[in-house]
């Protein structure tokens, strides 16, 4: 059982998903006087994805998030989330990459060890209740699992097959999720109000 904050948001490419999760928590943050966390997954493998790093962190620094770059073992955040935090992961599909071919350039990627996945995948659900027990909002923000044609690719499919088992995993622990289509969020579960 996690605290009622945990919050999922989805979306595809450009959708707004990773703004509309930043905005909503640096104004509960600053109603609250806490602190912001950003766990960062993206890794720079080009110039393009280098510069927009680059980007997204000077534009975080000028709201003094704290930002945790962390592209595998999610776990290892724990000893730096605070009780109270307001925490935010994008984002659990860039992870999920990282992940499952870990050891690619070695030819022993995680997705080809039998139950490394399974592993891998239970302890980062681990990971999200001990952050969302701790924090006062954990927002997980992830792209939407692709709504097309199975792939011919037995890669594509593991990934899309991973996705959307986590995504169904982490939307059942959390207490709101949303939707983000063309900049407007749709909320499919919405936590209570709190009561008193």
């Amino acid at each position: 059982m996690v605290r009622s904050q945990l919050t999922f948001i989805s979306g595809g490419v450009r959708s707004g998903k990773s703004s509309f999760a930043e905005a909503w928590l640096v104004k509960e943050a600053a109603e609250a006087d806490g602190r912001l966390v950003y766990i960062a997954s993206g890794t720079a493998t080009d110039e393009e994805m280098a510069c927009r790093i680059r980007k997204h962190r000077s534009d975080r620094a000028g709201q003094n998030w704290l930002t945790i770059e962390q592209p595998t073992r999610l776990e290892e955040v724990l000893n730096e989330i605070w009780e109270g935090d307001f925490v935010l992961w994008d984002c659990l599909t860039t992870w999920l990459a990282n992940e499952m071919y870990d050891g690619w350039e070695t030819e022993s990627p995680c997705i080809a060890q039998a139950g490394c996945m399974d592993r891998k995948a239970d302890e980062v659900i681990r990971t999200i209740q001990a952050i969302a027990n701790r924090a006062s909002r954990f927002i997980i923000v992830s792209n939407e699992v692709l709504d097309e044609p199975a792939s011919i690719y037995e890669e594509t499919r593991n990934y899309c097959e991973w996705i959307g088992r986590l995504h169904r995993q982490i939307v059942q622990l959390s207490a709101t999720a949303v939707e983000m289509d063309y900049g407007v969020p749709i909320y499919w579960k919405r936590e209570e109000a709190k009561k008193g």
